[in-house]
């Protein structure tokens, strides 16, 4: 009897970094860098020093990455609902 090896089709995955611990904390902090720029652009506008495109844009942005930020933790709070109700 011959045994030969099994070779797999497709190049095996990388060997992934673990995650960093501190993620979390840095992906607040840019939301939370987002909403000074839209409160300092909405400032100099109204100090008469800025315009109101550059107001609103910064406005927006920080809404999008605001409504981006809840539908992550509403999808992670539902797979965490989902885990905690499995029998064991």
């Amino acid at each position: 009897m011959r045994v030969e090896p099994l070779i797999p089709d497709a190049a095996s995955s990388p060997v992934q970094s673990p995650a960093n611990a501190a993620g979390f904390s840095q992906a607040l902090d840019a939301l939370g860098a987002l909403f000074g720029r839209a409160d300092d652009a909405e400032n100099s506008f109204a100090d008469g020093k800025g315009d109101l495109q550059t107001a609103v844009y910064e406005r927006a942005r920080a809404d999008v990455a605001l409504s981006v930020a809840a539908a992550a933790a509403q999808r992670a709070a539902g797979a965490l609902q989902t885990l905690l109700n499995m029998q064991i």
